[in-house]
């Protein structure tokens, strides 16, 4: 049993006592973590407004033996995601798009497995999300192929997962969901089934894995290359997942 300090987001939440929460936290020094938070429902309660859902804090916590519940004993707010006006265009987008980055954090990732890297994207991408200048789904889709990128689980996407050709300008190739791959049109069989994905829209996911939050609604593509790339992020986060994000429903690509 050991007094932990760490910068956290709060990803999930579950009502534990009629005064008490069990908090889900994501944070850049442990990765993902649960903690009892007492007396967090309480109007004044200990923690203030620090543990609302998407909040970055900072957090002290007494980390419990392996089965056994951590307890929170503070929470300071650092910043709150503020989604665009919910009025406004792409405003709820914005919004259930923090909801996504949560149940993707919450579902891809293991318990006290440290990933600064992947916390360091979630606040990014929060931050982008907040931004009235930015439009919602690049930024969507690039935390999903950048969340998959740093997890180990991005499809190959420079050659055929079974001959090996490079992917080439002006091809259709399809997405090879169990292999972590992509098919050429001469590979593809009924018993390799895939999506298919352009060449054109290959070549934006590989860019999108070298831009930032902030940088990536200045790549231009079509409707059609969106909805390509979004479909090949959903199909290799629902085999990992073995369902499909809840979250999603609301997300219209």
């Amino acid at each position: 049993m050991s007094l932990e300090k760490a910068d956290a987001l709060v990803i999930r939440q579950v009502d534990f006592s009629e005064s008490s929460r069990v908090v889900t936290f994501f944070s850049r020094e442990f990765g993902k973590f649960a903690a009892l938070a007492k007396g967090a429902k309480r109007l004044k309660g200990p923690f203030d407004a620090a543990l609302d859902l998407l909040s970055a804090c900072r957090v002290v916590f007494i980390k419990k033996s392996s089965g056994t519940l951590n307890l929170l004993t503070e929470a300071r707010l650092i910043r709150r995601f503020q989604p665009q006006n919910s009025g406004a265009k792409g405003g709820l987008t914005s919004l259930y798009g923090g909801y996504y980055v949560a149940e993707l954090l919450s579902g891809l990732t293991e318990d006290f497995d440290p990933a600064p890297e992947v916390y360091d994207l979630a606040v990014s991408t929060l931050s982008a999300l907040s931004s009235p200048e930015n439009l919602s789904l690049p930024i969507i889709i690039h935390f999903e192929i950048s969340l998959l990128q740093l997890i180990g689980l991005l499809p190959n996407l420079f050659e055929c997962s079974v001959c090996g050709e490079a992917v080439q300008t002006g091809k259709q190739f399809a997405h090879w969901v169990s292999q972590g791959g992509v098919l050429c049109g001469a590979c593809r069989r009924q018993e390799f089934a895939g999506v298919s994905i352009s060449s054109g829209s290959i070549e934006i996911l590989r860019r999108l894995t070298q831009e930032s939050a902030d940088t990536v609604c200045h790549i231009e593509f079509t409707k059609k290359q969106a909805q390509e790339c979004h479909q090949l992020a959903v199909s290799a986060i629902t085999h990992a997942l073995g369902r499909r994000p809840s979250t999603l429903r609301y997300i219209q690509i």
